[in-house]
């Protein structure tokens, strides 16, 4: 009987079947152990490099690692540093994003990832409201709509929020604004938007975080607004939506971070003499 069910999966699903477990396993591997005693940083050409102990610190690719940020590097060092008996790489948000942008794991240029960032206008949570739960909607109209001002206002945009499925029309010319501001970014930084981007599953309250307009808390509580309002009805797993959101606030803290810590002011500047 089993035999005969089994044959009627197309081997496609088969296929995803073991693919899925494969991942499950990799996520559930054993973590590694913590093989150093100690982290520091080193200035060498120009660039900042981060040892564990006697070792130089290199990518997944086996790229040596680099930042032309001190700051930067002393933060993925205390990073390292901060692990206990095992390293948990997946809290080790900072040395992620430092990794994936040096070794550019999908070859993503520049223009890819504002085009990324570009295409995540039209479904940015805080532009999609609704009016028929009228608690909910005045809760989103006095937390959202003032971002959607400010957003507007410092980038010249017209952005309007959509009080129905239909995604916002986003015009041409607002994507051609919003474009060259992150153009004039290197694509470093860029990794910090798109990080920060696809945590709170909006574009204006990422651009709000980094700009400073509001705290990373702050950004990560309005992201989740409709889940907080919903909660008070439904009831928490305490200890599991505070993981959530502290996974949230750590990963877009990071984002923030590494994007201003790869901006020019925090490199070194190299004395000439005249």
């Amino acid at each position: 009987m089993m035999n005969n069910l089994c044959k009627l999966i197309p081997r496609t699903l088969v296929n995803v079947a073991r693919q899925s477990q494969n991942t499950i396993k990799r996520c559930y591997a054993a973590p590694i152990k913590r093989f150093y005693k100690q982290t520091s940083v080193l200035y060498n050409d120009g660039k900042y490099e981060v040892t564990l102990d006697q070792r130089k610190l290199k990518t997944p690719k086996g790229t040596l690692f680099t930042v032309k940020s001190e700051p930067l590097a002393i933060a993925v060092a205390t990073e390292f540093n901060n692990q206990k008996e095992h390293i948990e790489r997946t809290k080790m948000h900072l040395s992620a994003l430092c990794f994936t942008a040096i070794d550019n794991p999908n070859n993503h240029t520049k223009i890819d990832m504002v085009n990324y960032l570009l295409n995540y206008i039209p479904t940015d949570t805080i532009l999609f409201q609704y009016d028929d739960e009228k608690d909910l909607h005045d809760l989103q109209r006095n937390e959202w709509d003032p971002l959607i001002e400010w957003f507007n206002e410092r980038y010249g945009t017209q952005l309007k929020k959509t009080m129905d499925i239909t995604p916002p029309t986003v015009s041409s010319e607002d994507k051609m604004k919003i474009s060259k501001y992150l153009l004039s970014h290197s694509e470093d930084v860029l990794y910090g938007f798109v990080f920060a981007v696809d945590t709170l599953k909006s574009i204006i309250l990422a651009f709000a975080a980094i700009d400073q307009r509001i705290a990373v808390d702050k950004a990560v509580t309005l992201a989740r607004l409709e889940e907080e309002y919903q909660l008070k009805f439904w009831g928490r797993v305490e200890w599991a939506h505070d993981l959530s959101q502290q996974e949230l606030q750590a990963r877009l803290a990071a984002s923030v971070l590494f994007a201003h810590l790869n901006r020019s002011e925090y490199f070194k500047k190299e004395k000439t003499l005249i």
